[in-house]
């Protein structure tokens, strides 16, 4: 590798610069969320890796590679063994180090990442940027699939990065406990909702995850910024609890402002990968309207 990584995100230049190492491999987790009703709401975009991607990655469809496609609630992560087998079936062993990227915020390459790490793989990271940022910066692309055989990834679970809808429970009204909405505000304030209910977790902070992505470059925002867009939603990043837990709808663009935890320090954010798509659809679990935790 050309230099040291500092932090869960690497940058285009850095990218670049190593395209050719041995140990490198790089996944295009590229895909669309549309409005809530949409049949089907999530979608990969194979189509765009086929007619461009970054030179050797490999194409993750996040609807169902790395997805339980059994389980009534949608998108949750796929049991040990599934997911060890599509990751050696791509040719991701546990030697190496995964860059994910994709074109919508770093939701989809943090959903790629949070997994990888779940399954005890800490070797992957973000492309800061993403899909969007390289382009912008002309750099060079490809229509071709790398000609790899299969690897050996061994699915080692990390249960404490993960969360289900009675350990959330169990955790409401704890001081020692910070819930991290990253919905955009109407949803949080329940004037809009992607379930049959509306309003937020009690107690849970409002985050939302585009506040901590530059728009002009699609980049995380400096480490500062991140503090301070935190701190905008009463989060001192300084003096964090001792368990944050970050959700969204379907546990996917909480993985940005998961990430940018990471940025500023906080290695064991904890994800509730049902989401509201569980909790708001969910008559026994309460929900708060309104813009106050």
């Amino acid at each position: 590798m050309s230099a040291a990584i500092d932090g869960p995100v690497v940058s285009t230049g850095w990218l670049e610069a190593n395209l050719d190492s041995p140990v490198l491999r790089v996944v295009d987790v590229r895909g669309k969320i549309l409005p809530p009703g949409s049949k089907p709401r999530y979608l990969p975009k194979r189509e765009d890796y086929e007619a461009a991607h970054i030179p050797g990655a490999v194409f993750v469809d996040w609807t169902r590679d790395i997805v339980d496609t059994g389980d009534p609630v949608p998108v949750q992560v796929a049991a040990a063994e599934p997911f060890a087998a599509k990751m050696s079936e791509l040719g991701l062993g546990d030697e190496h180090l995964i860059v994910a990227y994709d074109d919508y915020d770093h939701i989809l390459a943090g959903r790629m990442a949070w997994a990888l790490r779940y399954y005890g793989h800490e070797a992957v990271r973000v492309l800061n940027g993403g899909w969007s940022r390289w382009l912008a910066e002309g750099r060079a692309t490809t229509r071709e699939a790398p000609q790899r055989g299969p690897a050996r990834f061994t699915s080692r679970v990390r249960p404490e990065l993960r969360r289900t809808a009675d350990q959330v429970m169990r955790a409401l009204g704890k001081a020692d406990v910070l819930l991290v909405d990253a919905r955009p505000p109407e949803q949080y304030a329940g004037t809009a909702t992607a379930a049959t209910r509306s309003g937020h977790i009690p107690g849970a902070r409002n985050v939302h995850y585009a506040r901590l992505v530059d728009p002009n470059t699609g980049e995380f925002l400096p480490r500062d910024d991140l503090a301070r867009a935190f701190a905008a939603a009463g989060v001192d990043v300084g003096r964090l609890p001792r368990e944050v837990v970050v959700y969204c709808n379907g546990g996917v663009s909480c993985t940005v402002p998961l990430e940018a935890l990471r940025m500023l320090g906080r290695e064991d954010v904890a994800l509730y990968d049902g989401s509201w798509n569980e909790w708001g659809n969910d008559e026994t679990r309460p929900v708060k309207p309104g813009n106050e935790p």
